[in-house]
């Protein structure tokens, strides 16, 4: 029987910059170009409902640095801490890798509330619309882990499954156990893909149907469905970390229940504000 499979052996790298060793990778691209589509949709949000470029400036700033800062704490505290608790200074190495994708999610919701306090802003109002983005970004992101062969899917015998030769696991295995490179689901592009159906469906719910719905609508819809999809595929990834092991549920999905909880709680609680859902101008 003919075995089907993608071998999946791109470089993580782009190129070097010449004198200064100091490769441009794929994953940082990715990250670039989350941020400059987040802005640019944001921008266009901002300006339909009256805010300002300033504005839209200072929620970039905090974001920024609450995505940045939240998935590089949350990797550290989720899925390193034994490590990083006795190296702490390693914590700031952020270009050598290691960055959670629910403790950027925490992060954004630090810098929100932050931005909230400081500008009087409607944090309902901008929870709402910020979920238009946080799927285009998160679907860049997933891009980056494919780049670089990592948060790799279990194994499987699809015809559309991937060998990730780069990958740390199945490196060793291969060189050191003589073990053949297994074929695997391509989780990072199943996310990718359900991401981009989330970023189209909420762009699409704010420019045709903002004002149909209470306050948090938008956001408790996001909460349900992306993390509802996250603690799914989860069962079709590796765990990251060897503790995920003797756990019932791997840490990936005990984080994704809060936000669950959550969603469901603010779409019930929407319809109790759907009188009071209007535009706000400053």
């Amino acid at each position: 029987m003919l075995s089907l499979f993608i071998n999946w052996s791109t470089s993580p790298e782009i190129f070097t910059i010449p004198g200064i060793d100091w490769p441009v990778r794929w994953y940082g691209l990715s990250w670039a170009v989350a941020f400059i589509g987040s802005h640019f949709f944001m921008n266009r949000v901002y300006r339909t409902e009256g805010r300002t470029d300033k504005e839209l400036d200072t929620l970039t700033l905090y974001i920024v640095l609450g995505t940045i800062l939240g998935a590089r704490l949350g990797h550290c505290l989720f899925y390193g801490w034994d490590y990083y608790s006795v190296h702490p200074l390693e914590i700031l190495k952020i270009w050598e890798g290691g960055l959670a994708s629910h403790g950027g999610a925490i992060g954004i919701l630090t810098g929100m509330w932050l931005y909230c306090r400081k500008t009087k802003e409607s944090w309902l109002w901008l929870f709402d619309r910020l979920v238009i983005v946080v799927p285009l970004a998160s679907m860049c992101i997933r891009f980056g882990n494919l780049m670089n062969s990592e948060i790799v899917g279990k194994i499987t015998d699809v015809p559309w499954g991937f060998k990730f030769p780069l990958n740390d696991e199945d490196q060793y295995n291969f060189l050191q156990k003589g073990i053949p490179i297994p074929v695997r689901h391509p989780t990072q592009l199943y996310e990718a893909l359900f991401y981009l159906f989330l970023f189209i469906l909420f762009y699409w719910l704010w420019k045709n149907k903002r004002n149909d719905f209470g306050k948090g609508f938008m956001f408790g819809l996001f909460c349900i469905l992306m993390f509802s999809f996250r603690f799914l595929m989860e069962f079709m990834k590796e765990n990251q970390e060897a503790f995920e092991n003797a756990l019932p549920i791997n840490m990936g999905q005990i984080l994704s229940i809060p936000f669950i909880i959550v969603g469901i709680i603010m779409v019930v609680r929407s319809f109790k504000l759907k009188n009071d859902y209007k535009p706000q101008h400053h």
